[in-house]
């Protein structure tokens, strides 16, 4: 490759300006890569950028769930990434340095090198070779970069749910320790919802339920049967307390997982659902410090164990690469939209909820 040769890509230069530019594609050294992307996952982060919820103050190219084939490598990368060129990937969003102690414990989203101020699809385009996001024909691999071959089943618009399945498994099941024979709760039933919610059957739950909220979730709900939730809750018709106790006789969930996001009321009702003892973990953000009816008292009083969860690990990743190229559960029949670059705003303020029913997945094809 050489520095003449353009990369087409989306650049967020405020929010709600996604400017169509052309970008050089970067010399590949010894330790460096480049990503043809054949396709990017989008999700909430995404919408929220693009709104301005999330402003990070520069100029960007988004995406950070892409999906593509090694374009180039060099043989130090070749060497540390396990992949050649021509080989099919999926792009970890954090960077790791590998050596500083947050690393080597796994911890990588704290590496001191990196950390979360250098993520894929959050890098600003001023910092050469500006395409650190899957908004693009292309994407760079900087040297410190983690990627995951993508068995030879999947297509890149459905293997790109490496990103939600990855959430669903470490938030609903490591991060909790979930075990056979638990009681668990799954608050949200979109994507990292049923991810989560299939995520506890694989490890053996004896009973899941998956909430949503509104007529608008009800076809989630629905599919959320297919994912492993053996009862399925909208919130502004039913109290989700008593139906679970009633079909459970518990006392209440041994882990709750709540993937809402800006949702006061379900971090509320996680907190009644979770049993004395019990783990409840908080991947979604609030959005507000205020969370009417909150009594912080129950986590001392039900002894609970509330636990934040930020981002993946490429732990995750392997197995839900692994388990979706099994077909075990239904992700390719989810709703899905998938767009060139020409529809991204379209579907990003679809998926905002400003144009009808936002798709259960969200994929952006280069």
């Amino acid at each position: 490759m050489t520095a003449d040769v353009m990369a087409e890509a989306l650049v967020l230069e405020a929010p709600r300006t996604l400017v169509h530019r052309e970008l050089a594609l970067p010399e590949t050294g010894h330790d460096d890569g480049l990503l043809r992307v054949e396709a990017c996952g989008l999700c909430g982060t995404d919408h929220e950028l693009f709104t301005g919820a999330l402003a990070p103050g520069f100029s960007f190219v988004p995406g950070h769930e892409a999906v593509g084939i090694i374009e180039a490598i060099g043989d130090g990368a070749a060497e540390r990434w396990g992949v050649r060129q021509g080989d099919r990937v999926a792009v970890e969003v954090f960077l790791s340095c590998r050596a500083c102690p947050a690393c080597r414990r796994g911890e990588y989203r704290r590496c001191e090198r990196h950390g979360l101020a250098d993520m894929y699809g959050m890098i600003s385009v001023e910092k050469s070779p500006g395409l650190w996001g899957g908004y693009a024909t292309y994407q760079y691999l900087h040297a410190d970069s983690m990627v995951l071959p993508v068995p030879a089943n999947l297509p890149p618009e459905l293997a790109v749910a490496f990103n939600p399945l990855g959430a669903g498994i470490r938030w609903g099941v490591t991060v909790p320790g979930t075990q056979a024979g638990d009681v668990v709760a799954v608050l949200g039933c979109g994507i990292r919802g049923l991810s989560a919610a299939a995520a506890a059957k694989e490890a053996g739950a004896s009973f899941v339920m998956v909430t949503g909220a509104g007529e608008h979730d009800h076809p989630r709900l629905e599919q959320a049967r297919r994912f492993g939730a053996d009862v399925v809750v909208d919130v502004l018709a039913e109290d989700p307390v008593a139906r679970l106790r009633t079909e459970t006789s518990a006392a209440g969930a041994d882990v709750v997982v709540d993937v809402t996001a800006k949702a006061p009321a379900a971090f509320v009702q996680g907190l009644a659902l979770v049993r004395p003892g019990g783990t409840m973990v908080v991947a979604g953000t609030r959005g507000s410090g205020d969370i009417p009816g909150f009594n912080p008292d129950l986590i001392v009083y039900k002894e609970v164990r509330l636990q934040g969860a930020l981002g993946v690990d490429v732990v995750a990743y392997q197995a839900a690469l692994d388990l979706l190229a099994s077909g075990k559960y239904p992700f390719a029949d989810l709703p899905r939209q998938i767009v060139g670059l020409d529809d991204a705003v379209e579907l990003l303020e679809t998926m905002a909820g400003e144009r009808g029913v936002p798709p259960v997945h969200g994929v952006l094809v280069p």
